[in-house]
């Protein structure tokens, strides 16, 4: 594994996100010295938080999958992620509502999932998931340890014999048809696939490989920390502090100051200038790119993941047949990708992700109130040619009256507070595409065909973020952090398996699901 070259006892760390977060607590572990220049006020870039009169509103991610990265993390700083987050297991992970008014709720439990599918769709497809979930542990392992946390210097880091294991299990097939391979039922293979859209490919077109993400969910299990997904990065950021690391927010890095080929120092929008001997870029591409003076040379441009819609709701309604995760399928499916990523259109008949986080933790809103997340996927801005800032009013009015439709009565309406954040929003932000998904998982977008993250022409710089290796999502931005930090230790710190899927965290509580969605009644 290469490493940055010459000293590398001070790091700088541009970006408090997750990637720098983990990138920081790894170093510190190694006794680096470590200053995190941040933009905003506080930490969580992606993972950000609004109070909007008293609601407390995720503006990023809503899923956490594979927190022990998380645990990892800070043990490397010699932290507890139970001093420092209280994580709740959601069970079910998610609620499948389908447009024929069937209903599947997805446990991570495997008894408890082949009884579900068993009553839905019968005791044939409950062998086939049980031959499903066996497969996906396979490639969770083969992936992980060789093709996920890990740093590539050249394609030639895929030629291991985890390769040919990978091609035993048919990770070269499509996702799709691997899925079909054990579930007939279309709703069946729609919740072990609709995962794609992460990584921005349809399953009909993605590389099996890729159902690892799958595996994160719906095997591994999905949590949520009390106080929001914000206070993951709260939590990160205060084990780095409690550790050394010291933070600027509110100051923008805007050049860099270069001798030779190394990263001297970086300047920022207040004036100061922070010597470095080493220095990790988490923002994204095209402002990294812009930092460094050029974007590198590739023999096909990059292409962006699929963009979203966001509708966050505040008010006094619920409704009871949602959970804290609610998948709101419509009749179409392939074609709604093919809207999404070929065409450039809205789609016809959404698929939706609706999170309720107060189902979990009450206290995000006031009393006797709920939060509602509405996501909806739609092109990027380079697939799509909209003016959303015209168009965005009225599709919010449209996915309501969709939502209406299936059975979610007054959804939109009556709101004490609300926010739509749309591809324009994404793009005013930095996000190239306006995407917060960044580069699409196709396979001359992955592994060592993705963006490096040792920049060409830069002795001492190192990239992390989700545009970058191994990718998009909470567990694949953690592991890039830890993976740019040891291209600066020289440290890979491997650990062992994970794909238990089922092991208890420190500090996790065994408390009911029914208890946990308590609300006085309210639902």
């Amino acid at each position: 594994m290469k490493v940055v070259r010459g000293p590398s006892d001070h790091v700088v760390v541009v970006g408090a996100g997750l990637s720098g977060l983990s990138a920081a607590l790894h170093l510190l572990g190694e006794g680096r010295s470590v200053t995190v220049v941040e933009a905003a006020q506080a930490p969580g870039g992606r993972a950000g938080l609004d109070d909007m009169s008293g609601y407390r509103i995720d503006t990023g991610p809503t899923v956490l999958t594979m927190p022990d990265l998380v645990e990892e993390a800070m043990a490397a700083a010699g932290a507890r992620m139970s001093d420092h987050l209280d994580l709740v297991r959601l069970d079910p992970a998610y609620r499948a509502l389908f447009a024929d008014g069937s209903r599947i709720d997805v446990h991570t439990d495997p008894e408890a999932m082949e009884a579900e599918i068993a009553q839905v769709a019968g005791q044939r497809e409950a062998a086939g998931y049980r031959r499903l979930r066996s497969w996906l542990h396979h490639l969770y392992r083969v992936q992980m340890r060789t093709f996920i946390d890990a740093n590539f210097d050249s394609s030639l880091g895929l030629l291991t014999p985890d390769l040919a294991r990978l091609a035993a299990l048919g990770g070269f097939g499509t996702w799709h048809g691997r899925i079909s391979r054990y579930l007939s039922d279309e709703r069946l293979q729609r919740l072990f696939s609709f995962q794609a859209l992460y990584a921005g490919v349809p399953p009909a077109r993605a590389l099996a490989a890729y159902a690892v993400i799958a595996y994160m969910d719906t095997v591994a299990g999905v949590w949520f920390p009390k106080g929001g997904m914000h206070a993951l990065p709260r939590a990160m950021a205060a084990a780095a502090a409690a550790a050394g690391a010291r933070f600027r927010y509110g100051d923008r890095v805007v050049s860099l100051e270069r001798s030779g080929g190394r990263a001297r120092a970086v300047r920022t929008e207040h004036g100061q200038r922070l010597a470095c001997d080493a220095l990790i870029l988490t923002c994204d591409l095209p402002v990294a790119h812009r930092l460094l003076g050029a974007a590198p040379r590739r023999p096909i441009p990059l292409r962006y993941a699929p963009s979203a819609v966001l509708l966050h709701t505040g008010a006094a309604t619920t409704w009871p047949q949602l959970s804290h995760h609610t998948l709101s399928f419509g009749h179409a499916w392939k074609h709604t990708f093919r809207q999404v990523t070929r065409t450039g259109e809205l789609m016809s008949d959404p698929s939706l992700l609706i999170t309720r986080p107060t189902s979990t933790d009450p206290g995000l809103a006031p009393p006797g109130r709920h939060l509602h997340y509405l996501l909806a996927p739609c092109p990027n801005l380079h697939r799509g040619r909209f003016d959303w800032d015209r168009l965005g009013p009225r599709y919010r009015d449209q996915l309501c009256a969709t939502l209406e439709q299936r059975g979610l009565t007054g959804f939109g309406q009556d709101l004490e507070v609300e926010k739509v954040v749309t591809p324009a929003d994404w793009a005013r932000q930095g996000l190239a595409a306006g995407t917060p998904f960044s580069a699409a998982h196709t396979f001359a977008q992955t592994g060592p065909f993705r963006p490096r993250n040792l920049p060409r022409g830069w002795d001492n710089v190192v990239l992390a973020g989700c545009g970058t290796t191994p990718g998009v999502g909470v567990p694949t931005v953690l592991l890039s952090g830890k993976l740019a930090a040891a291209r600066i230790t020289g440290t890979p710190h491997r650990h062992p398996d994970r794909a238990g899927g089922g092991k208890r965290l420190p500090g996790q509580h065994r408390t009911s699901h029914a208890h946990l969605t308590s609300e006085g009644g309210s639902r």
